[in-house]
């Protein structure tokens, strides 16, 4: 067994189970890619110890806290590593890599098993993270979808990405469709870290020699905010811009948000957000379409009204080469259609 010495984020590959010891709203929050939690204290006892330390002292805290500690360590070797075999070699992390996860790999060690810990525990990780972003997102060999609402952006990086294509779904990795109507029903967004978390795991995966395929994003995506260097090289890469016809985007449209049909008082709602931009005797007469599940009379005015001339602004101000962008011309957006598309795309230099 080796000794026990904090390891760097480099050399994190090496083990074979990496162990969370944070409470669980810290590991909601973000993580490290493919780490299991197991908390040495959950939220509420941080919560208490937290308290006693404040309030009474800090020996106190840790003898409370030993307790607590003790028992959920005991717990995780009954339930989590009973079955563990004696050369199974975990990495234990923490906020700072301190006492959560010294007192961990102190426990897994006197049980047999080479436990050992992460430098600088997920603090250190967070900064890898935004580095790394700031080291390759500058170097992407970016080519950026554009096109109005409804141009099948993110199904035509699907049809892409299927044909063996690099493509880096940023609505995806948010769980939003970027517009006032994007929210994905019944799947929250992630936080703003762990997006950050899996867009680095994305962007370490990329051969920078290959195009990678993105579509065009304003700085937000509902509520997650692209990182500056990302959203510099978005802007500055060379644009394709896929031109359908209105009948076409409408038809996808359609297609695409027709589970806001299921529940037309929350759409109503969600049109409410945009008093200020329109006029109030429309957005009334949306809010009863949208009450009523007329959605084909519904999109056919928020295309008009409301996306294609915030299209306009956004693009043309914030991407400077769409101008010079190769157009791809679509009849139709249907999943045939795109898959054409996409080999069309793919072959464009």
């Amino acid at each position: 067994m080796s000794h026990n010495r904090p390891v760097g984020i480099d050399q994190i590959a090496a083990f074979d189970t990496v162990i969370d010891a944070r409470s669980p709203s810290e590991f909601a929050l973000d993580h490290l890619p493919g780490a299991i939690n197991c908390p040495v204290l959950d939220d509420e006892e941080r919560r208490i110890v937290g308290t006693i330390y404040k309030q009474r002292s800090a020996f106190e805290a840790r003898r409370v806290g030993g307790a607590m500690v003790a028992a959920n360590l005991a717990r995780h070797l009954r339930e989590r590593f009973h079955d563990q075999p004696a050369d199974w070699r975990p990495l234990v992390y923490c906020w700072r890599g301190g006492l959560r996860s010294g007192s961990m790999v102190q426990w897994l060690r006197l049980v047999g098993w080479d436990a050992q810990q992460l430098a600088g525990g997920y603090k250190r990780f967070r900064g890898h993270v935004i580095a790394q972003i700031e080291a390759i997102a500058p170097q992407l060999p970016l080519r950026v979808l554009c096109g109005p609402t409804g141009s099948a952006k993110t199904a035509l990086l699907h049809a892409l990405s299927a044909q063996g294509a690099q493509v880096l779904d940023l609505e995806g990795l948010a769980v939003h469709k970027g517009s006032v109507l994007g929210k994905v029903p019944g799947t929250p967004q992630p936080s703003q870290k762990r997006f950050e978390t899996q867009l680095a795991v994305q962007l370490q995966a990329f051969d920078l020699g290959r195009p990678v395929y993105v579509e065009s994003e304003s700085r937000k995506i509902g509520q997650i905010s692209l990182p500056t260097p990302l959203l510099e090289r978005l802007r500055a890469s060379p644009c394709i811009e896929i031109v359908a016809s209105p009948e076409a985007r409408l038809d996808y449209l359609l297609r695409d948000y027709v589970y806001l049909g299921d529940d037309g008082p929350r759409l109503a709602e969600t049109l409410g957000q945009l008093h200020g931009l329109q006029a109030n005797e429309t957005i009334a007469r949306w809010q009863a379409w949208a009450v009523a599940g007329e959605l084909r009379p519904l999109f056919a005015e928020l295309m008009v009204l409301h996306y294609d001339p915030l299209y306009a602004r956004s693009q043309n101000g914030n991407y400077q080469r769409l101008k010079e962008a190769r157009r791809v011309e679509a009849a139709s957006l249907d999943e045939a259609a795109l898959v054409v598309l996409a080999t069309g795309i793919s072959s464009i230099p």
